[in-house]
């Protein structure tokens, strides 16, 4: 047993340092006869083997985090998940998540992997994740991480940190934040599956056009008519589907194309993302 004497000094230290609870320093640093850096270590291996027994724990709760450059060219989304709504909301946790989205933000990192490789004062991404899983007791990791750049990139976080989107224009005029706005509160609700009909993947192409065929079918109609009906539905899909075709939603008299036509002449939307909590 260490005769290192350990003040509450130190443990009220070390937990400002660590966020581990008291108890925790205190059972720390006794083991590591009062040096702070081998304390720390064994913290963080404390919440390493938390992480590890916890692995087959569904963390689908959390926040999800949008953040732009200062400049509007770039942007960032990450999911950062726990297992219960309570954590979710603390104010901490939040704060930890708004923290990793600043790193990715400022350093750009091109991968989820290397995101997590980044430090915040002086320590790996990938260690902390590990330090707030002993710490709270819940499997705590950065399941998602997207990234765009455009000439305008707007971000925004919808319904408590539950959802979030990137919207990248091709130009940066006035009223250009307030109309990305509009067309990431429309990503938002509408959940649009590509840009335009030409963005489209094949394979969901194919899957419409066999769907609306064998209704078509179903309803008697005749055979030779089945193919330009099938395409009417697919036009359908389009306009309710694909971003630039939708209805816009604060004003249904005009699609997104033509509202943001409305706002500076060619405008329009090059790349979006879109990341929900969960999914």
């Amino acid at each position: 047993m260490s005769t290192v004497q350990i003040s509450a000094s130190d443990v009220n230290k070390l937990r400002q340092q660590t966020g581990a609870g008291m108890m925790d320093c205190k059972k720390a640093l006794i083991e590591a006869n009062g040096n702070f850096e081998a304390a720390i270590d064994y913290l963080r291996k404390k919440g390493a083997k938390v992480a590890a027994s916890r692995q087959d724990r569904d963390s689908n709760e959390g926040v999800v985090i949008a953040k732009t450059t200062p400049d509007g060219k770039k942007g960032v989304i990450i999911e950062l998940n726990c297992e219960t709504d309570f954590v979710a909301k603390n104010a901490d946790f939040i704060a930890f998540g708004e923290s990793i989205a600043d790193v990715a933000v400022s350093q750009a990192p091109t991968s989820l992997d290397a995101l997590k490789q980044l430090e915040i004062n002086g320590v790996k991404i990938a260690d902390l994740l590990l330090d707030q899983t002993g710490k709270i007791g819940e499997k705590i990791d950065v399941s998602k991480y997207e990234t765009i750049e455009a000439e305008k990139v707007v971000a925004y976080i919808h319904g408590n940190y539950r959802l979030g989107v990137l919207v990248g224009l091709n130009q940066a005029v006035d009223g250009v934040d307030e109309a990305g706005k509009d067309v990431a509160m429309q990503i938002a609700a509408m959940n649009p599956v590509a840009i335009d009909k030409a963005d489209v993947d094949v394979r969901t192409i194919e899957r419409e056009l066999e769907i609306a065929k064998e209704q078509i079918r179903a309803e008697g109609k005749p055979e030779e008519m089945v193919e330009k009906i099938a395409q009417g539905k697919l036009n359908k899909f389009y306009k309710e589907s694909t971003l630039l075709n939708q209805e816009f939603v604060k004003d249904s008299s005009k699609n997104i194309t033509q509202f943001l036509d409305g706002v500076s002449k060619g405008l329009t939307v090059k790349v979006f993302k879109r990341v929900q909590l969960g999914a």
